[in-house]
């Protein structure tokens, strides 16, 4: 069976993936420092590893069923599900192991998931179930630093930036964040209390404080261009998976 979709063919690997073709070949040359290029045991592989790479991309960007993807590279349906198994976690991005250089700032902000497996999910104020993601972005680079563990749709982000295991990133850098992370090492707008209304000043550093914050759901919404994130239907840690590949995907397209 002949598949439409490869990564040889024009056009394929930016439709799907959001790289060029040089930062495609370096994301294909990670996975395959990481085992990608090898099957974990049984028969080989029916598609070269650059496919294999480009359909996991392409499952997070079009949301397609496995009956439905599976054709379009020219395997089945159970072969596509397999692939997506062995090299989803491969792309996954790597946590921060160091500090970091001094001047950086960092964002934190958490985006909800529509996310079917009710087992880590919860009823939002989406109105859907969901689950929390906090993710940490560099204010500079705009690069997602670190993505926490997701947690059920109605945490608070406060509780959520603590149990998700994504404070462990921030380590040395100042970070901001909006008025729900009180109570947490974040910087966070000037609150107006009863009868003490904010000061010229107060109300000046909110603004510059909200044109900063504005890039990390600005990153939020080229993240979500990969339609996953709208209405991820993988079970247990798949769409912690999918969110650590996507913003691998994010970082590698605005630094290459």
């Amino acid at each position: 069976m002949g598949g439409v979709i490869t990564a040889s063919g024009p056009g394929w690997t930016g439709l799907f993936s959001g790289l060029n073709e040089r930062q495609f070949r370096k994301l294909v040359g990670l996975v395959r420092r990481r085992g990608g290029g090898t099957a974990p045991g049984g028969r080989p592989w029916g598609l070269p590893l650059e496919d294999r790479v480009l359909l996991v991309a392409a499952y997070w960007r079009t949301n397609l069923t496995m009956r439905q993807l599976g054709p379009l590279f020219g395997i089945s349906k159970s072969a596509a599900d397999r692939v997506i198994d062995h090299i989803a976690p491969l792309l996954a991005l790597a946590p921060v192991r160091r500090g970091h250089p001094a001047g950086t700032v960092l964002i934190v902000d958490g985006t909800l998931v529509p996310t079917r497996d009710r087992n880590v999910a919860a009823s939002s104020k989406n109105y859907r179930y969901s689950t929390n993601h906090q993710v940490v972005i560099d204010a500079n680079t705009r690069l997602v630093v670190a993505a926490g563990q997701p947690l059920p749709g109605n945490r608070h982000d406060a509780r959520a930036y603590r149990e998700s295991g994504v404070d462990r990133a921030v380590k040395n850098a100042p970070l901001l964040g909006d008025g729900g992370y009180r109570g947490t090492p974040a910087l966070i707008p000037h609150w107006p209390r009863p009868g003490w209304p904010l000061t010229p000043e107060q109300e000046a550093d909110n603004a510059v404080h909200r044109r900063a914050r504005a890039r990390v759901e600005h990153a939020f919404s080229r993240m979500k261009v990969y339609k996953i994130l709208r209405d991820c239907r993988l079970r247990g840690n798949g769409v912690h998976q999918a969110i650590l590949g996507i913003s691998r995907l994010h970082n590698l397209a605005l630094a290459g």
